[in-house]
């Protein structure tokens, strides 16, 4: 199967780059950057000149007609609002599109609107795409023509905190969400704060209160609760190149007040984690005194989640890791396209 990229130079089209070399069962036929046309991918990153195929694909201008002709599937790692205009021509060309963008993970144009601050541009696509977390969506996945891969701190609150909602262990209101993440997920771009001198020794939040990303965990957690839900989301950025940790403050729909039932709703969170993960490849769910760690995912396409009940707060306290890049974008990306062919999901995964 034959794959392209377009938007190949930022750091998930490198990182969509690295998987797809080595991909078992795909093919990339095509990569695309206006900033490195004609160059080959091997000379633009070097990291990929021992794999024979990067010693002679070359990037090129990204031209629709000529995409749909080398691939079968079109992964889209482009700015929101730029990727749905190469989106509806490479769909009416007969590809299967993945974006990695934002431009097609909500349903609501108005929601669209609110949060990025223009029109969408392609609003007739918005209920045909597929919200890309495989975990979650893997039967809608299967038969997309257009998936909408989510963005790397959705993935990290929402693969936690989903299975709860839906089991009514948590309550809907109240939920905090505090997330740490590293440099990468700013993207390769040149800007004073991001440059080494301002990110290096720091650590301070931004987008407060009202970050892009919680447009599309409230729509998902409102899916799932049946209900609107509204969350206090806290995003920091830290002097790591790449991982996120997020800490989610939750309160649990039945209080406990002994230890005893204390143990009862332990055992209910267990049991609710392991119905929705136990057999999931790139869950891993920490037991014991382990914590999510960010060192243990980077390069992975994995999560790792871990919680705590609180006797003294009544809070019960859920944790996750993972790479910004990988489970949090490309590698989600190429889960979602192993669902989509038929591969084994882990294939070029692992």
């Amino acid at each position: 199967m034959k794959t392209a990229i377009v938007g190949a130079s930022g750091y998930s089209g490198e990182e969509l780059v690295r998987l797809l070399l080595r991909h078992p069962q795909a093919e990339l036929a095509a990569v695309t950057s206006r900033q490195y046309a004609g160059q080959t991918v091997a000379r633009v990153f070097p990291k990929f000149g021992h794999e024979p195929r990067a010693q002679t694909l070359r990037f090129s201008e990204p031209q629709p007609e000529w995409l749909a002709k080398m691939a079968d599937v079109v992964f889209l790692a482009l700015p929101h609002g730029v990727a749905a205009e190469f989106a509806v021509p490479l769909l009416d060309l007969g590809c299967q599109v993945i974006d990695l963008s934002a431009d097609f993970r909500l349903k609501s144009p108005a929601l669209y609107k609110e949060y990025y601050g223009h029109d969408h541009p392609a609003p007739e696509l918005l209920p045909k795409a597929v919200y890309g977390l495989p975990e979650i969506y893997r039967a809608e996945i299967k038969n997309a023509s257009l998936i909408a891969s989510p963005g790397c701190y959705p993935t990290s609150i929402l693969l936690p905190l989903l299975p709860l909602l839906k089991a009514r262990l948590v309550k809907s209101t109240g939920i905090i969400a505090d997330a740490l993440s590293g440099v990468t997920g700013a993207g390769r771009k040149v800007e004073l704060e991001y440059l080494f001198a301002e990110c290096n020794e720091s650590a301070r939040p931004y987008g407060i209160p009202k970050h892009r990303h919680l447009s599309e965990i409230e729509e998902q957690l409102s899916v799932a609760a049946a209900e609107s839900v509204v969350i206090q989301f806290s995003p920091h950025l830290i002097p790591l190149n790449r991982g996120i940790l997020a800490t989610l403050y939750l309160t649990p729909e039945k209080q406990f007040e002994n230890e005893q039932q204390m143990a009862a709703l332990r055992e209910q969170i267990a049991q609710c984690y392991q119905a929705a993960y136990g057999q999931e490849p790139f869950v891993r769910l920490l037991d014991g005194p382990a914590l999510p760690d960010t060192k243990n995912v980077v390069g992975a396409n994995v999560i790792e989640i871990a919680w705590r009940l609180d006797p003294r707060t009544g809070r019960l306290i859920v944790l996750s890791a993972l790479d910004n890049i990988t489970k949090g974008a490309s590698g989600q990306a190429v889960q979602s396209m192993n669902i989509l062919r038929g591969f084994p999901e882990t294939a070029g995964l692992g």
